[in-house]
């Protein structure tokens, strides 16, 4: 990892990272550099008390620490057509995947959702205005 990539994820994230258990800290550090260097210019922030990456002041990606593991949420992750990925409630676009231990991140697959999340977006952004109605963006 280089210096310029650190410096992008925000000392809150890192903060947020420090948090954790030893176990979800490797995991956390791990998904943030990830998604860091893979959205270099997207915007991360603890957005409603997660990290989470914004293009466009669109949630795209983020974290959280569960009662028993680490999820990994993709807003418009039930698009991707993924099966690792579970779909949430049906009401959004989102898709998670949960994680207990390092070791059961597969980085490809992170990379690979990572490229979807620039490709397929809904517009969480304008959701308020819409009045909860979703558009697709790209």
């Amino acid at each position: 990892m280089t210096a310029s990539k650190k410096i992008n994820v925000k000392e809150e994230i890192r903060a947020y990272n420090n948090r954790q258990s030893m176990v979800d800290k490797e995991i956390c550090d791990l998904l943030a550099t990830t998604i860091n260097s893979a959205l270099m210019e997207a915007e991360n922030k603890i957005w409603h008390a997660h990290p989470v990456w914004f293009l466009a002041a669109n949630p795209i990606v983020g974290y959280s620490k569960q009662k028993d593991c680490v999820r990994l949420m993709f807003w418009s992750g039930s698009d991707f057509g993924e099966d690792k990925l579970k779909v949430g409630t049906g009401k959004f676009k989102d898709a998670s995947i949960r994680f207990t231990s390092k070791d059961q991140v597969d980085l490809s697959d992170i990379i690979r959702w990572l490229k979807k999340s620039r490709e397929i977006q809904w517009d969480y952004k304008n959701i308020v205005k819409r009045k909860g109605q979703l558009e697709r963006l790209k």
